[in-house]
């Protein structure tokens, strides 16, 4: 057989995880790693501050269901999160953690974070993250710049040069601190600024009413890149559209029998081969319904008027 053709032993190991379990959503590749093409993004588990066995129960029904790739933060709870995950997750599971960095907690100021750009912010950040899950390397670490979406923009002497940033992060990686290298909230300007550092994943707010950044994807997929959307249904913040409040989308959500969410979802899995999503949530019921998404399938007809729905602007205040 063909070292180019994989064996079918190899296949059925791509279409599971360390635990034996059917990936969620099917494999996706993240640099070297293969992966659910539905992950867990965990920047909502702080909402169970109080109930900490519901969060660790929650974080392993993901890992039952198939799901070996969890997105955090050290500023996510600040540092509760990691804390969270290092408890909950073993070795044999498998899991891919991905974290970033490039903001810091500021739970006394006008906005929940604060800018932490400059490369001695960037090197803490990720010793912090190390400290919190408990590990040599973190396997991916997401650079969090500010060009772009919702939320903070850099001022003063938060506005560091990328390649400043790139010297550090790759620094790291040399010395195995981090495995590999991705950016968030950045411009395909940004991105092919960066290429040559070697970029194994993007992550910008994306989702079927918002997709603005529909150059981006297709940069990412022509580089090998993973294209890792959060707010994939949209978001809470005044101005940001959802989703699930589109005509089309509830109108194919009641054909299908599935909720309009999960359609949101089927329909990034279906737009481009490597889109990996992280959808977050603080129940179970929630995150049940995300893992199911990936067995949705989307008929021509549905998918058409799906991909006929018009972007959205987003009108959302900067931080």
């Amino acid at each position: 057989m063909s070292a180019d053709v994989p064996s079918p032993h190899t296949t059925a190991a791509l279409d599971t995880t360390a635990t034996g379990a059917s990936r969620a959503g099917g494999p996706g590749r993240l640099g070297v790693h293969t992966v659910s093409r539905i992950g867990y993004g965990a920047m909502q588990l702080p909402r169970l501050r109080e109930d900490r066995g519901t969060a660790v129960a929650l974080l392993r029904r993901a890992v039952e269901l198939g799901v070996d790739h969890v997105d955090t933060a050290q500023f996510y709870g600040d540092g509760l999160v990691n804390d969270l995950i290092r408890e909950a997750l073993r070795p044999e599971d498998g899991v891919l953690v991905v974290s970033k960095v490039g903001a810091d907690p500021d739970s006394g100021g006008p906005h929940p974070l604060r800018a932490a750009q400059r490369p001695e912010q960037l090197r803490a950040s990720v010793e912090d993250n190390l400290r919190s899950l408990g590990v040599d390397q973190v396997p991916v670490v997401n650079l969090r710049r500010m060009d772009t979406g919702p939320g903070l923009r850099a001022e003063g002497d938060q506005v560091v040069d990328l390649d400043d940033q790139l010297a550090v992060m790759t620094a790291m990686r040399d010395e195995g601190k981090i495995g590999a290298i991705g950016l968030s909230s950045v411009t395909p300007d940004t991105l092919r600024q960066a290429l040559p550092a070697g970029i194994v994943c993007v992550q910008n707010a994306y989702s079927l009413v918002a997709r603005d950044d529909e150059e981006m994807l297709a940069l990412c997929a022509a580089e090998g890149i993973a294209w890792v959307p959060y707010f994939p249904l949209g978001s809470a913040f005044p101005g940001f559209p959802k989703a699930t409040d589109e005509p089309a989308v509830r109108a194919a959500a009641e054909s299908l029998g599935c909720t309009p969410a999960q359609v949101g979802l089927a329909w990034l899995l279906r737009h481009a081969p490597n889109v990996l999503l992280i959808p977050g949530t603080a129940g179970l019921e929630h995150l049940e319904a995300n893992i199911a998404s990936g067995g949705i399938t989307l008929d021509d007809a549905t998918l058409a008027a799906l991909d006929a729905v018009p972007s959205r602007p987003v009108d959302v205040p900067l931080g």
